[in-house]
């Protein structure tokens, strides 16, 4: 098997030097803007830097979000769907512990609303709201959707996924009851069958086994859920 495209990404995220840019704004949690400088002495990569003790403390999720961001990558890449950025743990990094991903510019005119409207994209939302049903994201808002200046869509943010219990919160439930399509029914079935071993370092094993269980359930529905009645289905913001 050759390599894969997001390889040297992740390698300049897990071992290149950080400088801090400075805070990104609008973000619940102290998420800062990094170059991660390249040892040769060529262009830096740019990241997002999420650490731990700069988390918000919530009720329904333990510390550590910046573990499910990552979680969310590894399942991206094992789907082979490329959803979500590369996204690493670093433990020496300037504010402690926490999660580099790689940051790509985009027109932030442009999310997920304005992308329904514009048409021509529902292969890639589909594909998106099958993750966000297996993922559990309990914080799909419009923005978290970005349309690429590589002219590709990518889905960010997910200190809010895997838990064991259903929180599934999202903007995009213009597919609730359709059918999945096959070729992502079995991409799910293959990642049921064999889950990234790392995630074990990642999430808890209630939620790794819940996570197990959601993906069975999807393939054996084959459609996408209908909103819950028992707990709101929407986040907030929705942008």
């Amino acid at each position: 098997m050759g390599a894969h495209p997001d390889d040297q990404v992740e390698l300049a995220l897990a071992t290149g030097e950080v400088e801090v840019e400075g805070r990104l704004p609008w973000s619940s949690n102290q998420t800062f803007l990094v170059t991660v400088c390249s040892p040769d002495g060529g262009p830096g990569l740019r990241a997002v830097y999420k650490p731990e003790r700069g988390e918000r403390p919530l009720w329904d999720f333990p510390g550590g979000l910046y573990r499910r961001e990552v979680a969310a990558y590894l399942v991206s890449r094992a789907l082979a769907w490329d959803l979500v950025p590369p996204t690493v743990v670093r433990h020496d990094l300037p504010f402690g512990t926490g999660s580099l991903q790689a940051f790509e510019p985009a027109d932030y005119d442009r999310h997920a609303f304005t992308l329904i409207e514009e048409g021509g994209h529902d292969d890639t939302l589909r594909t998106i709201c099958a993750f966000d049903v297996v993922v559990n994201n309990a914080d799909r808002k419009s923005g978290h959707v970005l349309a690429t200046d590589a002219g590709r869509l990518r889905a960010i943010d997910h200190g809010l996924c895997f838990h064991a219990d259903h929180k599934l919160r999202t903007v995009i439930w213009e597919y609730r009851g359709e059918p999945v399509p096959d070729h992502l029914l079995a991409d799910l079935d293959t990642l049921g069958r064999a889950v990234p071993a790392a995630l074990s370092d990642l999430l808890d094993a209630g939620e790794v086994a819940a996570l197990r269980r959601r993906i069975a359930r999807l393939v054996a529905t084959g459609t996408y859920p209908e909103p819950d009645g028992d707990h709101p289905p929407y986040p907030w913001p929705l942008v």
